[in-house]
């Protein structure tokens, strides 16, 4: 490659792509999508179970959320350090690491659900809540770690021309997973097994290491690579204190000017100031935030991290809805949900070959298009809307999805050379990870500043009796019969006014989104994706498994 100097990790990634081998860059995807399924799936199965964690710890709120905050917070932090650490120990080791870090934390949260037990450390009693915290910090660190990382193993393994289905297929996973978790997290909590949310990603783990460890190809890290230390500092402060922010205002009863939030956001925004100061300025930067200055990488990170919003910000409003006001069970309103992972993963397949034949821009465009038509029609939504019209809606949102998610960030590395691929891909999973966690808690920020009424004050009236005469029954029950039907009546009200809010703000989210990406590559314009990449004829055959053949890259006038 042109223009790159030849360290012994691209001498060796040169060597894997150029191996005449065929059936490797399937074997990669095979690594990856068996691997990184337990990691997405994890998200959506505890998020179902956590008011059944708050019951079984016999806690509040505010400490059960800690649950999801810290792994969150764990996720941010050990991200922008995938990079480095593969550069420095190698891909293929880091990335097995990730994977056994988070079923070593599944394990043990697994069994902080299950024992009874209380015990010291430094003179601090830990109690099971305080320990299942701490093994989803491990488990943050592995998903942090291994999902970047799984998209520089993809995008090093395809040739150009193929990126696209590779990506799509990877796809399925990441749309379908999350959307299996509320029907499996539901399913356990109904059955009392709660400790199996997480006990049952140690088989689908044990089964992602075996694979990757059989298939993948282990690149030579480079042992002079020096580590940034100012980056990693304040990148784990930076990402670490704004998705801890953006975690705590999503809290219910707790708002943006709240202490809790303003100190670690606005600590957290000086941090990444100072981070892209340091970033900028080193020669050797953890984030190479240089990569701004490729077109394609700038528009195409820029219109994701607005779509992040409108595609995940918004996701988690329709559950709320159907559970809250049209009284589905969490396992109810997966099922309600499943046509639009199903859409996904049927569109994501087709969008990705179509990427491949005629550039990112069209796809992305289509499916912010039909996000911002999508979220308009949710933004109309009532009491009384037909479920079987808000599944059509679901079903186009999955289209639009499925046309969207791996598009755009196949677009944003377009460009990216491969020896700047590993730091490209924790630097977008980074960017989103944060801007999605601040739009959810937008997103409900705006929801609750419309309800003035609490959900536990607003239960409806207990059924009476079919015949009874309510004129019959003593004044003061009639009085508590008629307020409590009214004060249940406005907080639906009140309900439906918050998501109206919210859906508007997303509407205009997604018509900019819609905006940037017209300025992505493709058609209309000219588009030779192997050009792009700098390969060569030979390089893209060789990559391909194509051995003495030929290669001519597709172009879409």
């Amino acid at each position: 490659m042109e223009g790159i100097p030849e360290t012994p990790a691209t001498a060796g990634a040169a060597a894997v792509q150029s191996a005449p081998d065929s059936g490797y860059k399937w074997r990669v995807l095979a690594s990856v999508v068996s691997g990184l399924f337990m990691v997405i799936l994890d998200a959506t199965v505890v998020n179902v179970a956590l008011k059944a964690l708050q019951q079984h710890y016999n806690v509040g709120t505010n400490e059960a959320q800690w649950v999801i905050s810290l792994y969150t917070l764990a996720l941010g932090i050990a991200t922008p350090l995938s990079g480095y650490l593969g550069d420095r120990f190698g891909i293929k080791r880091i990335y097995l690491t990730g994977l056994a870090l988070f079923a070593a934390g599944s394990a043990l949260c697994g069994v902080a659900s299950l024992a009874d037990f209380s015990f010291t450390i430094g003179g601090q009693p830990i109690t099971p809540l305080t320990f299942l915290i701490m093994a989803r910090a491990i488990q943050g660190i592995g998903g942090g770690i291994a999902l970047p990382l799984g998209t520089t193993l993809l995008f090093k393994a395809f040739p150009a021309r193929e990126i696209g289905a590779a990506f799509g297929i990877f796809g399925i996973v990441l749309v379908f997973a999350p959307a299996m978790g509320p029907l499996l997290g539901g399913w356990l909590v109904d059955h009392n097994l709660l400790a199996w949310i997480f006990f049952l990603n140690i088989p689908i783990g044990i089964i992602g290491l075996i694979i990757s460890t059989s298939f993948l190809r282990e690149t030579p890290g480079v042992k002079a690579t020096p580590a940034d230390i100012p980056g990693i500092i304040f990148a784990g402060l930076g990402f670490g204190a704004v998705l801890y922010a953006a975690s705590t205002a999503g809290e219910q009863g707790v708002g943006w000017g709240d202490a809790r939030v303003l100190v670690p956001l606005i600590g957290g925004g000086v941090a990444l100031a100072i981070l892209a100061v340091v970033e900028l300025r080193s020669p050797n930067p953890l984030l190479d935030l240089k990569l701004y200055g490729i077109p394609s990488f700038a528009i195409a990170n820029v219109a994701g991290l607005v779509g992040t919003i409108a595609l995940f910000g918004a996701e988690f409003l329709l559950p709320l809805y159907l559970q809250i006001l049209r009284g589905q069970t969490a396992f109810q309103a997966g099922l309600t949900l499943l046509p639009l992972a199903i859409a996904s993963a049927v569109t994501t397949v087709i969008a990705g070959r179509l990427s491949d034949r005629v550039g990112p821009r069209l796809p992305i465009v289509i499916g912010f298009l039909l996000i911002a038509f999508n979220t308009y029609q949710f933004s109309q939504l009532t009491l009384t809307t037909d479920l079987k019209f808000i599944g059509f809606l679901l079903v186009l949102r999955g289209i639009a999805v499925g046309l969207i998610i791996q598009n755009s960030q196949v677009a944003a590395l377009l460009d990216v050379t491969p020896a700047r691929l590993n730091r490209a891909t924790p630097l977008v999973q980074a960017t989103r990870q944060t801007m999605q966690s601040i739009g959810v808690a937008v997103l409900a920020t705006i929801l609750s500043s419309a309800v003035t009424i609490s959900l536990n004050s607003a239960q409806k009236p207990a059924n009476i009796p079919p015949g009874t005469d309510i004129s019959q029954l003593p004044p003061a029950v009639q009085q508590q019969i008629m307020q409590a039907i009214q004060r249940f009546h406005d907080f639906q009200q009140q309900y439906i006014t918050g998501l109206t809010h919210a859906y508007q703000a997303t509407f205009v989210i997604a018509v900019v989104a819609t905006i940037l990406a017209c300025f992505l590559p493709g058609w209309p314009g000219k588009w030779a994706p192997a050009k792009r990449r700098g390969e060569t004829t030979a390089e893209a055959a060789a990559q391909a498994g194509l051995e003495g053949g030929s290669f001519t890259p597709g172009i879409a006038e």
